[in-house]
Parts: C-alpha cells; structure tokens; sequence
C-alpha cells in the first residue's frame, strides 16, 4: 500500500472516545452511588492489581484540562458515557442534581470548544440497586433503561443530537457468563443478551421523541470469523461463533429476528419483542479491535476456541495484530446487510505499555502503525462502497481498562496514575497532524516522528 496518506470525505467525522467508570475517578463523589464495578473492584481479587476506580483519571475534577486536550488534538467528535449511578444512584426515582450538572459542563464546554458530543448512555456501569436485582438478566432492567434514558434526552437533548444507547452488548453478555457451568452460561447470557436488546430496543423511540435532528445508533464490538482450517468441525464452528457473537445483535437490529441454528432461534423472543429491537437506526456503531479464528471445542458454552491468527503479531492483550482483517469485516458487513444505518467507527485502538522515555517524551511508534493501517482499510471500504461517516479512537487517556487494570495503555494521551499528570503521546500528535492534513484536502503525509 502507498505511503500517502489516504482522503477522507470532507464531512466525515473525526474523534476519540472514552467511558465514564474507566477516567472519571469520583467513586463516591457529590451523591454518586456505588455501581457494579464499585462493587466487583472493590472485593479482594476483583481487578488486576488490586485497581478500583475509585480515582482513575481523576476526569471528574480535570475536566478542563482533558477538554483542552482534546481541543489541542484538533477533533470534531468526542463520544464519552455517563455514569448512571452519578446521575441516578438507585436506578429509578431521584435524579442527582450535582452529577447531572457535571455532565452539563461536560457537554457545554465542548460546544464551546466546537467539539460535538456524542453522548453514550450506558458503558457498562449500573447502580448496585439494579445488579441487586439481577443486573441485565431481570426483566424489569429494559424498562428501568428506557426510563433512564428519556431522563438523559430530556437534559441534554437540547445540545445532545448524536446518541448511542448501549456499547457492546456482547462484551456484556460474555462478562454476565463468567464463571458458570456451560449449559447455565448459555442460558444466562441469552437471556442477558434479549434484555439488553430490549432495553436498546425501548429507547430508542424515547430519545427520538426528544431531540430534533438528532442521530440514534447503538456500538457493537464486532470481530470477523474464520475457521482455522478446512475441517468441517471448524467450518461449523466459525458459523457458530458468527452467530453467537456478530450476528446475535446485527440480526435482530436490523433484520428482524435473531440468527437461527439447527432450524430455531438462538433466542426465544416474547410477542412484539423483535418489532421492539428493531427500531430504526441512524447509524450503527463498530467497535473493532482484532480478527477471530476459531476451532471447534468440546467445552464452553457455545463450543468454539479462538486461536492465533497466522503471520499476525499479538499485542499487550494478546490479540492478534492484522489491520487487514478490519477491512474483511467492514467487506462482511455491505455484503450481508446492505440495508444497514450508515457505520460509525466508535472505537478503534491499540493496548501497550507505554511509558515516558529519559526525555520525558512517550513514543508509541506501534500504535500509529496500527492506527494508519486501519484508516488505510477504513479508506478502502468506503472507496468499495461501504457507508462509512466517522471514526474514533480508542482512547483520549490511558485509562482502567476494566478486569486488566491499568497496565494496558490505549491513550493517546499519557497518564501517570501516582500524580495524575497527563503527557500527549507521540501519537497524539500523529493524529492531530492527520487531522490538519484532512481538513487541508489530505496534501501532508504525516509520518511516525514527532
């Protein structure tokens, strides 16, 4: 592939995205309740090394530094999530005034920095009262979402127009599976996944019916599957794996029912439901990160094994490193459902160890390769006629990368956890010269020096 830079249409989308639990610190700050991760850090061998985040980034109380930052970075879009026990501690009821105004400032002091929000409703974090009761596998938890997103709409909805409801269903379905015997883990995270459905399903019609003009989408982490061989049992197994990860959520959205396997449903859903889930999007939001390439397992709920991609390195995380592969499922996506939202890229990164040099600078010569490859691809597909409007990196600050801890590093920016200082990344500044370079009509090459 060339060295220049690829073009990008001139009103596409540029930004970076965070979450509220893993930068915002404040765990119990101006009426904030606990929320499910409070609670799960907070127990001994909850998180890697011991991390809460109860601190984090401390965003709560540097607000105008990191919204400097992002201003310094040149951007147009900034998706962040709001904590919903800041807001709403106990899931229902009593508004908290003070964390609601948090995020008035959050949101104004990008508008007045021209930077457009893109409002996530719910990023993993819940009140402890709704994981007392049953978190996303109660029936009632749907409706308790809907309710808490027309409160949302309707304080923001005047300066909010681009909302997300739920980022990456999956992943929460997978961490609701952790730990129980395969039959049960099935069961559980099905029934998990409908609800989130549901509760996605529920709102969208709140928040349209409060902000004109605005755009609706929801984010899915999607990963692209291939079997490891031409064995039949492992051919079997990447359509199985395809089922019960990409096309679990793709299906229902945007065609109507859920993927079928051995002639039925996956998930059993009630009267009205898959009309509920298919409310029309705007856009739909793809996370994405790494390939799959399965084998067919005897254990685990659903009977497949990710293995190593071959000729792919592999990153902090362990996950394969093969750029390629993200234009393979944006080709996946047009070929299969051409009548799908335009795609937001929502979130697009690479975890390292970074850590400052002699000089005091962090160089992260990885991840601006990795980050160049996949716009490079992004290009490609919009070149083949994928609708692609917008990207965002993962993510503005090194930040608690959730059961890891805060080893891994996905920031463009660079945190110091003992004193919380923030240190702009040689990939910052990568980014911001591509940026200066988009608006300019993409005429610099902006290389990997600093």
């Amino acid at each position: 592939m060339s060295d220049q830079e690829p073009t990008f249409p001139p009103a596409f989308r540029w930004g970076v995205a965070t979450a509220a639990y893993q930068i915002e610190g404040a765990w119990d700050a101006d009426g904030k309740g606990p929320s499910n991760w409070d609670t799960r850090a907070h127990r001994p061998g909850g998180l890697a090394g011991g991390a809460t985040g109860d601190v984090a980034c401390d965003h709560y109380h540097r607000l105008a530094e990191d919204l400097d930052l992002l201003a310094g970075l040149g951007v147009g879009s900034y998706r962040f999530s709001v904590s919903w026990p800041r807001v709403q501690p106990a899931g229902s009821g009593h508004w908290n005034g003070r964390g609601l105004a948090f995020y008035d400032r959050l949101v104004d002091g990008l508008l007045a920095r021209g930077i457009e929000p893109m409002l996530t409703v719910y990023h993993w974090d819940h009140p402890q009262p709704i994981e007392d009761a049953g978190g996303w596998a109660g029936r009632d938890t749907p409706a308790r979402f809907a309710d808490y997103a027309e409160g949302l709409v309707v304080r923001f909805g005047d300066r909010v127009k681009r909302w997300i409801t739920i980022n990456e269903p999956l992943s929460v379905m997978h961490d609701g599976m952790s730990g129980l015997p395969p039959e049960s883990a099935r069961r559980h995270g099905l029934r998990m996944a409908h609800h989130l459905m549901l509760g996605h399903g529920l709102a969208v019609p709140r928040l349209r019916a409060h902000t004109r003009g605005g755009e609706i989408g929801i984010c899915l982490n999607l990963a692209g599957f291939s079997p490891a061989g031409n064995e039949p049992r492992d051919v079997a197994a990447a359509a199985r794996a395809e089922v019960y990860e990409d096309r679990l959520f793709l299906d229902p959205l945007l065609r109507g029912a859920y993927p079928e396997l051995d002639g039925r449903p996956v998930v059993e859903a009630g009267d009205g439901d898959h009309a509920v889930i298919a409310a029309p999007l705007d856009f739909l939001g793809v996370n994405w990160y790494a390939p799959a390439r399965v084998v067919a397992s005897a254990s685990g709920a659903f009977r497949y094994t990710r293995v190593p991609v071959p000729g792919a390195g592999t990153n902090l995380l362990g996950w394969p490193v093969a750029p390629e592969h993200f234009g393979a499922l944006l080709s996946w996506l047009r070929a299969n459902y051409p009548d799908a939202p335009p795609i937001q890229i929502t979130e697009n990164g690479f975890p390292d160890a970074d850590e400052p040099d002699a000089t005091g600078s962090v160089r992260d010569p990885r991840r601006i390769e990795y980050l160049r490859s996949c716009l490079r691809q992004v290009h490609a597909a919009i070149e083949a006629g994928s609708d692609i409007r917008g990207y965002h990196v993962w993510s503005l600050l090194d930040n608690l990368e959730w059961d890891h801890g805060y080893r891994p590093r996905f920031g463009l920016v660079h945190v110091d956890f003992a004193t919380l200082a923030r240190t702009p990344k040689e990939s910052y500044r990568w980014y911001r010269r591509f940026l200066a370079a988009q608006r300019r009509g993409g005429t610099e090459v902006p290389g990997c020096s600093a």
